[in-house]
């Protein structure tokens, strides 16, 4: 092939009027696990609009889901942060992982995060989950986790140490999130419902693999009470800092409810 072809190459400046404004659109960005099959799936249905963009990163995480291969994630955080469009603002960055979460602290997460997005709003699933509840009056509360026993206990306590009362766990002694994933939904809504404690005002159903937020409005219609679930909730806090506020019936009673910044 010759170095150069013999035409002419014209340039054409363009005008600042023909480039949106960098805050034309509400960004939001996603920081995943390697192995997640769910997140963005339940965000592009419940977040993504014409007036928000969503921005994914992706970390490394190595089965089995254990207190010390989530905790490995935590070194991984702020590379992946400082990747999601460098330059550029986002509305919040949410960090999709309720087990590692609840091992890093929500604090740990926001704080890797902030060391390279300063002043960016951080989503965990853990925060967004008890502002959640919080929001809905719930106090009473059970919870359905697919991990093992020892991850679960993991889970639960920043909801006890919230104040929650913790009336019902159940866990399924899951060690694989990309099984987690492929839990059918209607098998999420029938041990939903016998994960549910009678004296429980509301169901927390942890774990962002699994497809849980888009059963959460068929597991209330079952059980009459509230559901809140770990994309869902994220989800709803994400689209509050954006600015979306619209209700979405099909995604659960929390969507009629406005997000207030904790």
């Amino acid at each position: 092939m010759p170095d150069r072809l013999d035409i002419e190459v014209r340039e054409s400046a363009l005008s600042p009027r023909c480039f949106a404004r960098p805050d034309a659109v509400a960004r939001i960005g996603l920081v995943l696990l390697s192995t997640d099959a769910t997140t963005e799936a339940d965000f592009a249905r419940l977040v993504g609009s014409e007036t928000v963009r969503l921005h994914s990163n992706r970390i490394a995480f190595e089965n089995p889901t254990t207190p010390e291969s989530l905790a490995r994630t935590g070194p991984r955080l702020a590379e992946a942060a400082a990747d999601l469009l460098p330059g550029s603002p986002l509305g919040s960055i949410y960090f999709a992982c309720t087990s590692a979460t609840a091992v890093l602290g929500s604090a740990g997460v926001a704080a890797a995060i902030h060391g390279v997005k300063p002043g960016v709003p951080v989503v965990t699933p853990v925060s967004a989950g008890i502002a959640a509840l919080t929001t809905l009056g719930a106090r009473r509360i059970s919870i359905l986790a697919p991990y093992s026993s020892t991850v679960t206990a993991r889970v639960i306590a920043p909801f006890a140490a919230a104040g929650f009362v913790l009336d019902r766990v159940t866990c399924w002694g899951l060690e694989d999130d990309r099984d987690m994933a492929r839990v059918l939904p209607e098998v999420i809504v029938d041990e939903a419902t016998r994960a549910m404690d009678p004296a429980s005002e509301a169901l927390f159903i942890s774990c962002t693999a699994l497809r849980a937020a888009e059963a959460a409005a068929a597991i209330e219609g079952l059980i009459s009470r509230p559901v809140v679930t770990s994309n869902q909730a994220a989800a709803w806090a994400c689209r509050g800092l954006a600015g979306l506020d619209q209700p979405m019936a099909a995604a659960g009673r929390l969507f009629a409810r406005p997000f207030v910044q904790p």
